[in-house]
Formats: structure tokens, sequence, C-alpha cells
């Protein structure tokens, strides 16, 4: 089958690789039929080339039909239309029942110390082969993929997989106060949807920051007040200044290691990522940093005694944090991969409705075939050409 498969530093290409087979009674083979690049595919592509391997199937956000189902799964049938969540959980262990998927016991990588396995995500997280390919073997499937109901389209469903919970769960972490504000850094994807998800629960204050035009005007469609980062000298000052001095009860930091603003990281991050593999990983397990303006932007942005929510994904070991300032201010913070599984039911329900009401059909800014994957992952990670989520068909 055709797949998009990693190479190297900014190096993806689609490969032919062996078709995905039943390995465990809970498995299942999905066709996909829908596929998204993600801004963490991104973190693939560049800074985490040290915990790949070459042929590597990337991607974790997608949907399709299954096709073939093991002897122990009994909630799917052949030609079910399912959508998959990127984390691969049993359902079953202490932490599923806590509803903590992203940290599965049964498919935790102890030895990474790391949690649950993430489809198309490196050996730190159980190198699963991914699902931008045609098709893909879906581990624990008698628990994870949720059904999608006839006659939705797959865009109104392929967000669940992913960037949808993690923006929900943001949203959640975030622990807005009834009549209380909202600052949400970055309008990548999941900014965006938080946006759209906090109007939807009823915060009227919602701010959204970044710096990329066409993001901010479209948060703005959606109800936000925006603040440009390219003309604004002191995002934490304006955002005090919007209310009432204190700045916003909750911060939603949606950017990760992604972030601009700091060009000294960005030069030891790419040479980290272009060490020799394990000399590379041992560099970014002891002193590796990230980009950590926009965390940094939260914390000086945030009311005292307000609430941090981090959905943007982080990989530095020797990130400095301001301890004294966050301590001084009692600030409160939560954060994690998003355990999709926990939020399905409440998302699903607004998901159902007969209006789009969070506009998820009109998101993807491209669509294109599988084949076209390596060089839209340039121009997504360029932000080029208007890009804002890419949804591949193969």
């Amino acid at each position: 089958m055709r797949a998009l498969t990693w190479h190297g530093i900014e190096d993806v290409r689609i490969t032919e690789v062996p078709d995905p087979v039943i390995q465990e009674p809970t498995d299942a083979v999905v066709r996909v039929t829908s596929t998204a690049i993600c801004g963490s595919d991104l973190h693939l592509y560049k800074v985490l080339a040290p915990y790949l391997t070459e042929g590597d199937v990337l991607g974790h956000e997608f949907m399709g039909v299954v096709e073939e189902v093991g002897t122990a799964v009994e909630n799917l049938a052949v030609g079910d239309r399912v959508v998959v969540p990127f984390n691969i959980s049993c359902g079953h262990c202490w932490m599923c029942e806590h509803g903590l998927f992203a940290q599965c016991e049964t498919t935790q990588n102890v030895e990474q110390g790391k949690g649950a396995s993430l489809f198309g995500y490196t050996s730190l997280y159980g190198a699963v082969p991914g699902g931008q390919a045609e098709r893909v073997r879906v581990p624990h499937a008698d628990f994870g993929p949720v059904k999608v109901p006839e006659g939705m389209s797959d865009e109104r469903y392929l967000y669940v997989s992913d960037i949808l919970p993690t923006a929900w769960q943001g949203l959640k972490f975030a622990d807005v106060p009834e009549g209380g504000s909202l600052a949400v850094l970055g309008l990548g994807p999941v900014g965006q949807l938080a946006v759209r998800a906090a109007k939807l629960l009823g915060i009227e204050e919602v701010y959204a920051v970044d710096l990329v035009p066409e993001r901010l005007e479209l948060a703005r469609e959606w109800g936000a007040h925006v603040v440009d980062l390219s003309t604004t000298k002191d995002v934490p000052e304006a955002l005090r200044e919007l209310t009432d001095g204190r700045g916003p009860d909750s911060v939603l930091e949606a950017v990760g290691m992604e972030a601009h603003g700091n060009p000294v990281s960005e030069k030891v991050i790419g040479l980290a990522s272009r060490m020799p593999g394990p000399v590379a990983r041992a560099a970014i397990e002891s002193f590796g940093i990230d980009r950590v303006s926009a965390l940094h932007t939260a914390f000086a942005a945030v009311r005292r005694g307000g609430t941090v929510s981090i959905s943007g994904v982080y990989g530095g070991m020797a990130d400095p944090m301001p301890m004294m300032d966050m301590f001084d201010k009692g600030l409160t913070l939560r954060m994690g991969q998003c355990h999709v599984r926990r939020w399905t039911d409440e998302i699903t329900a607004v998901l159902d409705q007969s209006e789009d009401v969070l506009g998820v059909e009109g998101l993807a800014t491209h669509h294109v075939p599988l084949e076209q994957a390596p060089e839209m992952y340039r121009t997504f990670q360029r932000k080029e050409d208007g890009c804002l989520k890419v949804v591949l068909t193969p």
C-alpha cells in the first residue's frame, strides 16, 4: 500500500509499505478515507528527528472504514465508519478507568518513561505505524474507535481524532470561572477550535493572540478580540489593559515547541536534531530546550491566582521556567496529552447537531491527495498559501 514515510529531517515521501494485518484479537484494519497533517507532525518533520527511523509511517489524525476485525472485537463490524483517537488506550486499566487514557498502562512505553502509545509518533511512543496511509492496523479497536453516524461527512468527524478533543480538554483544564475571561495563545487549528468551543460553552470574553493575519481574522470572525503579536510589543501588558489591569482569568497555550521569538533556542534545537541519533537523543533527554516564548507569555499574562492550560507540545528537559513569578502569582497549571476518549461523548453530541456549530467542515484550507503530502508538509510548516489545516485523501 502507499503511505507517507519519514526519511530524514524535512524529508518525507510517499512509498510502498506492507499492508497491515491483524496481529492481536483486539485489532482492526481500517481503510483510511481521510487523514490530516497536525501541528504535532511538524515536530517530527524536524525537531524530533532523533527518535524516528527511516521508513516510519507518519500521521495520527485519521478516519475510515473497517475492513477487518480481530476475534475479540465485538463493538465494530466490517463496513463501519470510524474515527480513531490518536492515543491508543485499552479502556480497562487503572488509568483508563480514571479517564486518563493518554496514560494507559496497557500501552504505556515504560522503557522510554512515556505514556500511552500514539499512532505515527516516534520510538518514544511505541513506533506504531501511522494514519497517513491507505490502511492502518488499529490496536485495541474494541475500545478506541468512535463510530461515525450515517450521512455525516468525513470532515465533520475527522478532527475527533486529535485537535478537537485537544482544544476541548484545553478549555476544560483552563477552568474559566463563570463570567470570566480566556486568552488563547496561538491560532493554529487547535487554537481556532478552542476559540469556537469557548464561545459555544458560554465564555464571552475570549482574547486570541497570533501573528498571522488570516488566522487573526478568522478568530475575529468567531467572536474573539484579537491581539496581533507582530505589532504588539508587550502581549501580557496588552491583555492586562483589556481585562481591568489584572490579566485574563485563564490562558490556553496552543503553540508549543514551534513558537517564534527565541532565535537562540531555535539554533540549539536545530543543532541537536542534526546530531547522530544516539547522541541527539542523549542531548535532548539531558539538556534539551524548547522555544518557550509563548509559555512565558502565558505565565506573564494570566492574572494572579489564574490558570494556565498547556495544549502545545513540549519536549525539552531543561526549559527555563520563571518559577519565582509563577509561585508568587499562585498559578495553577494543567497540561498533558489529550485523553481523547474522555471527551468524545460531549463532542459528538455537538457534532451530531444538524448545524455545524463549530465550523469544522470549513476548517481545512487545503484538500489534496495523499500523494501531495510531502509538499503540503513544507507549506504547512512555513505557513504559506494561507495554510491552516491540510486534509489528505488516500
